[in-house]
């Protein structure tokens, strides 16, 4: 049964990815004649993890969590040029880690998860870091979440990183990108 709810999830939001992608939108720049273009989907994200937990290595400022997390299920994502990004979340949750108190492993203990896209854009003749958060979406215990947001980007956006963070704090829990299975 619950095979069966989660691929009725996955369905529904390809048909949402579908959906907006074959809408109609503003045009962007250097892209003439085009509407609403998709700048990435992603079907993987990294869980903080390793060097990245705490303050020691943010990630375009942005500061990893106190503790790691990892993805148990799946994350699949997409941001188009008019601002529109979204994230379907399934099981970003503690680690099960001996730096993670026993009570939190395989669990989520934020009410609401964000998005944030960060972009390097221009200011004058310099490059910099741009970073857009979303409001606040509702968060499981089992780490499952709908993030679904028009955000306003900056532009240009270049070399876009997506990450999903606290609701309640700065602080990622996952960021685009992946890591091997050890064999």
């Amino acid at each position: 049964m619950r095979k069966l709810a989660m691929s009725a999830i996955v369905l529904l939001f390809l048909v949402a990815f579908s959906f907006a992608a074959s809408s109609g939108g503003k045009k962007s720049k250097g892209q003439k004649g085009q509407g609403t273009r998709i700048i990435m989907t992603f079907h993987t994200m990294y869980g903080v993890d390793g060097p990245f937990v705490g303050d020691a290595n943010p990630i375009r400022g942005v500061n990893g969590d106190e503790l790691p997390w990892e993805i148990e299920n799946f994350i699949h994502g997409r941001l188009d040029s008019t601002g529109n990004l979204q994230i379907l979340v399934r099981g970003l949750v503690f680690k099960d880690d001996p730096s993670v108190p026993p009570q939190l492993r395989g669990k989520n203990d934020e009410t609401e998860f964000r998005g944030l896209v960060s972009c390097l854009t221009e200011d004058g003749n310099s490059v910099v870091t741009k970073n857009v958060f979303t409001e606040g979406f509702p968060a499981t215990v089992n780490g499952d979440s709908f993030i679904n947001a028009e955000i306003e980007l900056p532009n240009p956006c270049v070399a876009p990183v997506i990450m999903v963070l606290a609701g309640s704090e700065d602080k990622w829990f996952a960021v685009t990108g992946f890591e091997a299975e050890e064999d």
